[in-house]
């Protein structure tokens, strides 16, 4: 094959990958249909049937891709041996809110097809070993027993940092309506979070 034919169908693999991680963020997988992907790509829809034989194949190659991300983020922040507890759970908010103003479809997206098949979480990606097998989970446990940090569960504990960091994004046409925002003034306000977050955290785990 060509060189210059390789080209074209390497863009064009990506081009269709692209256009459907949009439209499946947004849309799910129910609602979308190939001929949306097709239409945001640019391309008709015999071609992306040339490349993608189904919808299926290519949603779960854009879920997989997706959680990949997020979790790969995750296994980089709680892994680190070098930082302490209060430092990864700053850079896992940060890092997350950046993500998501990026990317603001993702939490919605993830919470719907999470429900449809939540053993990604476990059997493909691995999300409770590397959390709990971390230097995060060691140290949180460690600072309960000598009495640092409030004996508050662990799986309290993640389920108000994913509170604090990720509902906003959840909530937000409903928050922006509600507070009269702007989507840069909620933006600006998410960018606020990064600082107040780990603050909120510490006091919630005083002693």
């Amino acid at each position: 094959m060509p060189k210059h034919k390789q080209a074209i169908d390497a863009t064009t693999h990506q081009k269709i990958k692209t256009a459907a991680r949009m439209v499946f963020h947004q849309k799910g997988y129910a609602a979308t249909r190939t001929r949306h992907i097709a239409e945001a790509a640019g391309i008709n829809l015999a071609l992306l049937n040339y490349y993608f034989k189904s919808k299926e194949q290519l949603f779960n190659l854009i879920m997989l891709e997706t959680f990949t991300e997020l979790v790969a983020t995750i296994k980089e922040i709680v892994t680190n041996p070098n930082t302490s507890l209060h430092q990864k759970v700053s850079n896992l908010v940060a890092t997350y809110i950046d993500q998501l103003l990026q990317e603001p479809q993702i939490p919605l997206f993830i919470v719907s097809e999470i429900r449809n098949n939540p053993q990604i979480l476990v059997n493909t990606l691995q999300v409770p070993n590397i959390i709990f097998q971390s230097a995060f989970a060691r140290q949180y446990a460690q600072s309960v027993q000598n009495g640092s940090i409030a004996p508050l569960p662990i799986m309290h504990f993640l389920m108000n940092l994913l509170g604090f960091t990720v509902f906003p994004f959840i909530a937000q046409p409903m928050l922006q309506t509600i507070g009269s925002l702007t989507p840069e003034q909620f933006t600006q306000m998410m960018q606020e979070r990064k600082q107040l977050i780990p603050k909120w955290v510490a006091a919630l785990l005083a002693p």
